[in-house]
């Protein structure tokens, strides 16, 4: 075991140094620019400032964030840059809670500063959609690294539990429209909703992340990527509230390993099927994964009504499961609240999926659950050497709507 971390570790640094950017041009630190590192004032302006400047440069400029506590409004810092951008954070960053209204009491300064920017060119503008704390859009070539995101979210959550009328909540880092981005160090606790996006992008590597918010925290997904192409995760530690890692329609050649989930809803493939036309999921790999206490390990899911979309081109490898409730799972009658639940087929086609070196413990009677689509099966599914035990008594596994084989170690026995 020490020497499978040892080696891990080597190729993590391995990769942190091979993805770093050239040496910055300039670099802008955010508290030159008249931030403070306290807490007491709102840091969108001068921290807009910085990546007006670098974004730019015609060589390469980073944005620093020194340490300290920032409070920080909700932002976008808008692409295109001329050069590549880095930004570096060794403090912490601080949303001003959506629960309160503090987050429109921060906004009006960070709003002013926008139009500042907008007249700089528009590299930077303060994001109108509430949904949303930190963006990246449409940026070319950008790295972030180190620091904190402290996204507040304790007194939303409060209040969603109280069920009173409360505001949405929001996503603490989204990174849309974007290409050749690499996120590396980040630490993001307490998003209000989820903890990082990754929507309408392109070659995207996520590495050493730590996610953090109790497993009572609503909707709070540790890594959610959607519509995007050339995804890669690495080496995340996720304990949160809701999936680890969700997986939206247009997601097509996507990459985790070295994953750590729990506690979390696992890692999901869906929900899909909330439309009628909807992109496919395809290429699709996780490998050496660990899921600690989650509610499910590996899953796909979709509504049960018709529809377009499709997973295709799936592998789930070397796994290990330590008392999770559903470790294998495809639910196509997908109905989280049993309100309002659709009732009819799932249209959305599974297939080509494969299972290899899944192994722990259940800590349901049934490990192995298959439950398809009437209308639309499950094809070409195959499990090799899954053995999943369910305490001092055999697991089971149950399939409905499903084509398929199965090879080596098998325990439960296959129902395929």
């Amino acid at each position: 075991m020490e020497k499978l971390e040892q080696t891990f570790f080597f190729l993590l640094l391995l990769l942190l140094e091979f993805f770093q950017l050239p040496p910055a041009a300039a670099v802008y630190d955010v508290v030159e620019l008249g931030a403070a590192a306290d807490g007491s004032a709102d840091s969108a302006p001068p921290l807009l400032r910085a990546w007006d400047l670098a974004c730019r440069s015609p060589l390469p400029a980073a944005v620093h964030v020194p340490v300290g506590r920032f409070l920080l409004s909700k932002v976008t810092f808008k692409g295109p840059c001329r050069s590549p951008v880095a930004v570096k954070i060794d403090g912490t960053l601080v949303a001003a809670a959506s629960h309160g209204g503090a987050a429109a009491s921060h906004g009006g300064a960070a709003a002013s500063h926008g139009g500042a920017a907008a007249s700089h060119g528009g590299a930077a503008a303060v994001d109108p959609i509430p949904e949303r704390w930190i963006v990246f859009d449409g940026v070319r070539g950008l790295s972030i690294t180190g620091g904190t995101l402290d996204g507040s979210g304790a007194a939303l959550w409060a209040c969603k539990a109280a069920r009173r009328s409360c505001p949405t909540g929001a996503t603490s880092l989204t990174l849309s429209n974007s290409e050749d981005v690499v996120v590396a160090g980040v630490k993001s606790v307490d998003s209000e909703l989820y903890h990082v996006v990754v929507h309408g992008c392109r070659r995207v590597k996520l590495q050493s992340l730590q996610i953090a918010a109790p497993a009572s925290s609503p909707n709070t997904d540790g890594v959610h990527v959607q519509m995007s192409t050339a995804v890669t995760i690495y080496g995340a530690a996720i304990r949160t509230g809701d999936d680890c890692v969700s997986v939206g329609p247009g997601t097509a050649d996507l990459f985790i390993e070295r994953v750590a989930c729990g506690p979390g809803h696992g890692i999901s493939i869906g929900s899909l099927g909330k439309t009628y036309e909807e992109e496919g999921v395809t290429n699709v790999t996780v490998t050496w994964a660990v899921f600690a206490g989650s509610s499910n390990g590996l899953r796909i899911k979709s509504w049960a009504r018709p529809s377009t979309g499709f997973v295709k081109g799936v592998f789930f490898q070397h796994v290990l499961m330590w008392d999770v409730q559903n470790p294998i799972i495809v639910d196509q009658n997908y109905c989280p609240h049993a309100v309002s639940c659709p009732k009819q087929d799932s249209g959305v086609r599974i297939s080509e999926v494969r299972f290899n070196d899944i192994r722990g413990s259940s800590a349901t009677p049934v490990a192995v659950n298959f439950n398809c689509s009437r209308s639309s099966r499950c094809t070409d599914i195959f499990l090799q050497d899954v053995k999943l035990t369910f305490g001092d008594r055999p697991a089971k596994s149950s399939c409905s709507h499903v084509d398929g084989a199965a090879s080596g170690v098998m325990s439960p026995p296959s129902c395929l």
